[in-house]
C-alpha cells in the first residue's frame, strides 16, 4: 500500500493520522457481519501519486494564479464606476470612492489568509501580482480623488494666506435662456 501525500485541505476518513483514542473508536466495531454483496477478494483502483499529482498541482497552482489574478480583472469594472460615479462631490460618487480605498487595504491586510491555503512552487510571484493589483486599484481610487478636487494639491488648499488658483478659461455646454 502506497503512503499518499497529503495536503493541508485534505480530509483522511482511513483513521490512519488520527491519534490512539479515536482510532480505537473506528475498530472497536469489528464483529459486525460484512454486508450483502461485499467480497473481500476483489480490489479497488487506486491512484497512484505519480498519476494523481501533476493533475492535481495544476489545479492547484490555476486556482492560485485567479486568486493572484482577481484584483487585476477589477480594474476595467473600477473604471466603469469611476465613469458612472461622474466627478461631482455627493455621497454616490463619495461611497464610490470609499469602497475603492476600503477593498484593496482590506486585500493587503488578509493577504496570508488569502494564500494560506494555496501551496506552490511559484507563491511568491502570485503574491507579487496580487499586491501589485491591489496597488493599481489604490492608485486608480487616489486619482478619481484627484479629479474630483478632494485632493489637497495646491497651497491654497494647506493655507490660509494663499489665495486659491483663478481658472483662466471657463467652459459650458447647453442652450442659452
Amino acid at each position: 500500500m502506497s503512503r499518499r501525500k497529503l495536503h493541508k485541505w485534505s480530509i483522511d476518513f482511513t483513521g490512519i493520522g488520527r491519534p490512539k483514542g479515536e482510532k480505537a473508536l473506528v475498530q472497536l466495531n469489528t464483529d459486525l457481519r460484512k454486508p450483502m454483496g461485499y467480497n473481500e477478494d476483489a480490489t479497488v483502483a487506486r491512484h497512484d501519486d505519480k498519476e494523481d499529482s501533476p493533475d492535481t498541482q495544476k489545479l492547484i497552482d490555476k486556482r492560485s494564479w485567479d486568486i493572484a489574478l482577481g484584483p487585476l480583472k477589477q480594474i476595467p469594472m473600477n473604471f466603469f464606476i469611476m465613469w458612472m460615479a461622474g466627478n461631482s462631490i455627493s455621497i454616490f460618487p463619495i461611497m464610490m470612492v470609499g469602497m475603492m480605498f476600503f477593498r484593496p487595504f482590506q486585500a493587503l491586510i488578509s493577504i496570508q489568509a488569502t494564500f494560506g491555503t494555496i501551496e506552490g512552487s511559484s507563491s511568491y510571484l502570485q503574491k507579487a501580482v496580487y499586491i501589485l493589483g491591489n496597488i493599481v486599484c489604490l492608485v486608480l481610487a487616489v486619482y478619481k480623488c484627484q479629479v474630483m478636487g478632494i485632493l489637497p494639491t495646491h497651497s491654497s488648499d494647506w493655507l490660509a494666506f494663499v489665495e486659491a488658483q483663478h481658472r483662466m478659461e471657463w467652459s459650458g455646454g447647453g442652450a442659452a435662456l
